[in-house]
């Protein structure tokens, strides 16, 4: 078995619908495939239950008492949690399930779906919530790197991002080229970064996590 069935098989798919039975149909199709599956009742039921280390995928129904579907997502979305999201509509949600998708859901279902289909998006929610945690983790770790950089390290690590040479910097800082070639191997090896090419893609994802976080 390959890394990514395995983790495949740790995931869940947790259903939120107020129809016990349409959950509990939905829930039996998932398992005779294997996927492990978790039903709440409401909205406020997933939100106390889920952990948001757990793999997954969410499967939402759109109209629900008390709190939508889409209030959920909100709620999700203000909490700060990433998990890909599934609704599930009526022929009258289309317009709202668009709305959901304009406000980051994965993909909707409209009622009657074909059972096929269904594990499909299902199976490609949970790669995509695996290959996300993935990159998340990735992300974490650079910046953790990153922070154990000196001041004068990061100031060259941008110029080495921009394209600049060893002697550019050093001229640029006011320092020898032989200094500067250390502050690289230093940086380089704090990085943990096998190549310049590495590095630049290090310093891109730092710069684009940093532009995320201020918008």
């Amino acid at each position: 078995m390959s890394d990514q069935a395995a983790d495949l098989q740790r995931s869940t798919v947790f259903i939120v619908d107020d129809e016990s039975a349409v959950a509990d149909s939905i829930a039996l199709l998932l398992r005779s495939v294997g996927i492990q599956t978790q039903v709440f009742s409401s909205a406020a039921a997933f939100l106390d239950g889920y952990q948001p280390e757990a793999p997954g995928c969410l499967l939402l129904d759109v109209r629900m008492p008390r709190m939508s579907g889409l209030e959920l997502q909100k709620e999700i979305t203000s909490r700060g949690w990433s998990l890909p999201i599934i609704f599930i509509t009526g022929h009258g949600d289309v317009p709202m399930a668009v709305e959901a998708m304009r406000a980051g859901a994965t993909d909707f279902l409209q009622k009657p779906f074909n059972d096929n289909e269904l594990i499909r998006r299902v199976q490609h929610a949970l790669e995509q919530d695996l290959q996300d945690r993935a990159e998340q983790t990735q992300r974490r770790s650079i910046l953790e790197q990153y922070g154990n950089l000196t001041t004068r390290e990061r100031e060259v690590a941008w110029m080495l991002h921009d394209g600049l040479a060893n002697k550019a910097i050093a001229l640029d800082l006011s320092l020898s080229e032989r200094t500067v070639e250390q502050h690289r191997a230093q940086i380089m090896r704090k990085m943990q970064a096998r190549s310049l090419a590495a590095l630049v893609q290090m310093l891109t994802t730092i710069r684009q996590t940093q532009s995320a976080r201020q918008n």
